[in-house]
């Protein structure tokens, strides 16, 4: 649990990507923050209940004529 004031959000809420980062890898392109989610240098996420959050796609290009 959280011992951070203000507490850190949870990882099931919007804003859990806010909390504090507790163990960083660049190395390996990841880190862990304190409510338990793993977040990715690609901008992924693994949730602490096992669940992968995708790192957002960029839009596609534009064709110029």
């Amino acid at each position: 649990m959280c011992q951070h004031q203000p507490a850190c959000p949870s990882a099931s809420a919007p804003d859990h990507d806010a909390a504090r980062l507790v163990a960083y890898h660049p190395e390996q392109g990841w880190g862990l923050l304190c409510n338990g989610v793993v977040i990715f240098d690609d901008s992924g996420e693994l949730l602490p209940d096992g669940r992968a959050v995708p790192a957002p796609r960029a839009a596609e290009p534009v064709g110029v004529a």
